[in-house]
């Protein structure tokens, strides 16, 4: 089983996308989880315009990268948030404000960016739902369970129409499980797949650095939910709490080594990323390994590469034969 090792691009939106393409093409990477900003992915034109599309396909090509997977991180999130001045930072800025006119606009772009998967030959698309209820995390003032169902139900409600035109498409969406999600844990994603009845399009970008700092083995996800993983981002953490430093991160900004936690460039956390390969090798998972570098304590130049190699190193098959089979008479 050989997965591709592939970048997310969206640390790497400040950058023109066949620059990009260059970097990490010498960087050793093999494919792209482009994302939908910056000018890496105009979704509009990707999904109308054939030409827009195979300029995308001529740039990866000159660099020998592939791409498996758009990742539609921003619009999504502003589908099932309640409108705080922090949504206006991704959506176009004309709609500064205006509730209702976001949602509009990003329940459209999600539709687009399914379209525009299909029209990159990508199967998935990684993204955030938002939730209605994550400024409930902490129940006081008491939060009821009425309210909660209430946020799962609005969710439903809100993404139904994307998830059928997803299906239309051959297209599935992969939530990246995280806090200020309306699936951040084990419980919450278990609770967002029964709301849905299980449906086939809506699945796991799994992602360790954002369980291990709650607490959790990763991996359980895998082991649990195996048949939902389509998509993994390869990214570490570091738990560093110090009897001063709190799991909430005290509103000290990532990389600040105040923090409790902090994410880390691969192999310079906590994550046990043999662990996590071997169940996904158990799970039969044979997409990407996409790299979605983030540490704010090391260059991105050296961490990328670095974390490339760290890949690749990690990327073993399961064993096509019994270790011991040799024995046998």
């Amino acid at each position: 089983m050989k997965r591709p090792v592939t970048i997310f691009t969206g640390q790497w939106a400040d950058l023109p996308f066949e620059e990009v393409c260059r970097k990490m093409n010498e960087f050793g990477y093999e494919g792209l989880e482009i994302a939908c900003w910056g000018d890496h992915m105009d979704v509009r034109k990707a999904a109308t315009d054939p030409a827009y599309v195979e300029e995308k396909k001529r740039i990866l090509k000159k660099y020998d990268l592939g791409c498996w997977a758009l990742g539609a991180h921003l619009s999504g999130q502003c589908v099932g948030d309640d409108w705080d001045p922090r949504v206006d930072t991704f959506a176009p800025p004309e709609l500064a404000g205006q509730a209702d006119k976001i949602r509009e606009w990003a329940i459209e772009e999600m539709i687009y960016t399914a379209k525009a998967a299909a029209a990159m030959g990508c199967e998935v698309v990684t993204g955030f739902m938002g939730s209605p209820i994550w400024k409930y995390f902490y129940s006081f003032p008491p939060t009821t369970e009425e309210m909660v169902e209430e946020g799962y139900n609005k969710v439903v409600k809100l993404w139904t129409p994307i998830l059928d035109e997803f299906d239309k498409l051959g297209v599935k969406f992969a939530l990246e499980v995280h806090p200020s999600e309306i699936a951040y844990d084990y419980y919450s994603t278990q609770k967002l797949f029964e709301k849905f009845k299980n449906r086939k399009a809506l699945g796991i970008n799994f992602d360790p650095s954002h369980l291990l700092w709650q607490g959790m083995k990763p991996e359980t996800l895998i082991q649990d939910f195996p048949e939902k993983i389509y998509h993994v981002h390869m990214k570490d953490a570091a738990v560093t709490l110090d009897g001063r430093s709190g799991i909430l991160g005290s509103h000290i900004q990532f990389g600040d080594l105040r923090r409790g936690w902090n994410f880390r460039s691969l192999g310079h956390g906590d994550v046990d990323f043999e662990m996590m390969i071997r169940c996904l090798n158990e799970a039969g998972y044979s997409g990407p390994l996409s790299v979605e570098w983030e540490d704010n304590g090391m260059d991105r130049d050296f961490g990328a590469p670095e974390a490339c190699d760290f890949v690749k190193k990690y990327n073993f098959s399961p064993s096509t034969v019994n270790f011991d089979g040799a024995m046998e008479n």
